[in-house]
């Protein structure tokens, strides 16, 4: 089966510096800002789709745009793209996020998949009317999933459960294809949602030995119970010609880093609640030595970055023989990004991509023929 590769939209804003934020801190940028505005994010849209990306991963939480109206604005200027909508369950009903889910299939043409985060950060959750603990919250998360599926198979569902009560809930419509369920989490509780609900297993770039370590945890949990999942990674990516230039761009985007904002995010991501953020902070430690933790494996991002925090490094070659790598441990789904996202995509999309359809590993999803033209875009005009 051929990789597929999504891109990133940042709805926070974009720079040609690294923008932080996430996971209980706040957005910063260490330069001049681009606005996530539709025009700027269509731009993203369209070349990732023209590039060869099979989506778009768009974040959630209370340091960016809200994803679902985002992207279904986005829809609209591309034509094959597909978009991994993050949300959290708890802030809305079942029964609602199911309809919603159906609605957005209907209407983009079969594009949505869904990235569900529980939630690691217990002061923003609050913020969102949310009281129940960590564990609470994963608890809560696998019964709104089984009552979502049941939804989605055209049940009629009555469910009394300890933090999800629908009585005769049914769709009218369900939606068709059934969105995959995109999923990630490092804690015991989150293997056991994963295991039990999740299409694609996502976790953060970390070192190919706890990533295969993390595949075995919950590939092991999901034979337990009769499934099988495919495996994801998050990462970001910084690629050039040359590996000489690309461990310059790591290195500028390493110097613009304020010191003083590197503390003040360090000491916010310390409070967070995360599994998955504490092994982040664990590579790096908070300072700027000895951040290539792997070969071609940087945690520079995460010094300012709550959630993913590493980037692949390198020539389009060594970046291809690090996807390769993960790949051989069981990883067929690349959730990349990277900053500028516009002009990142490139290349990723123009240096490395075709060195992995020349390995085998990857074919285009409209197949061989040229880049789509924006003309052939349905309403790429509005959108410019």
């Amino acid at each position: 089966m051929s990789l597929r590769f999504h891109w990133f939209l940042p709805t926070y804003g974009d720079s040609r510096n690294l923008v932080g934020g996430g996971h209980g801190v706040a957005t910063a940028a260490t330069g001049e800002n681009r606005a996530a505005t539709l025009e700027y994010l269509g731009q993203i849209v369209r070349g990732a789709e023209q590039l060869g990306f099979d989506g778009a991963l768009t974040p959630t939480g209370a340091w960016c745009e809200d994803a679902w109206l985002t992207t279904a604005m986005l829809a609209s200027v591309s034509r094959r793209l597909r978009f991994l909508v993050a949300f959290r369950p708890g802030l809305l009903s079942p029964t609602l996020a199911a309809q919603m889910a159906a609605t957005f299939q209907r209407h983009s043409g079969q594009r949505l998949l869904l990235n569900v985060v529980t939630g690691g950060e217990s002061a923003e959750q609050r913020a969102y009317g949310d009281f129940l603990d960590k564990d609470g919250r994963y608890a809560r998360t696998g019964e709104f999933l089984d009552v979502v599926r049941r939804l989605w198979h055209g049940e009629t569902v009555s469910h009394v459960g300890p933090h999800v009560t629908v009585e005769g809930a049914r769709l009218s419509r369900v939606p068709d294809p059934i969105p995959p369920i995109y999923f990630g989490g490092s804690s015991p509780a989150a293997g056991t949602v994963a295991a039990e609900h999740a299409d694609v297993y996502l976790t953060w770039g970390e070192p190919p030995h706890a990533v295969a370590e993390k595949i075995a945890w919950i590939r092991g949990l999901a034979a337990d119970r009769g499934r099988d999942i495919r495996f994801g990674i998050r990462l970001h990516v910084i690629t050039r010609d040359t590996a000489d230039q690309a461990w310059a761009e790591a290195a500028r985007l390493l110097d613009a880093l304020d010191p003083a904002l590197i503390q003040q995010v360090q000491r916010g991501l310390a409070r967070s609640e995360s599994t998955g953020q504490r092994r982040m902070l664990d590579l790096h430690g908070g300072t700027r030595e000895d951040l290539e933790i792997s070969p071609n494996l940087w945690a520079g991002v995460g010094l300012v970055r709550g959630g993913a925090g590493t980037a692949l490094v390198g020539s389009h070659a060594e970046v291809t023989d690090r996807i390769e790598e993960y790949h051989a441990l069981g990883i067929d789904e690349f959730v990349l990004s990277g900053h500028p996202h516009l002009e990142e995509a490139y290349w990723v999309g123009e240096g490395v991509l075709p060195e992995l359809r020349r390995r085998g590993l990857w074919s285009h999803p409209d197949g061989d023929q040229d880049l789509v033209q924006p003309s052939e875009i349905p309403f790429a005009a509005a959108a410019r």
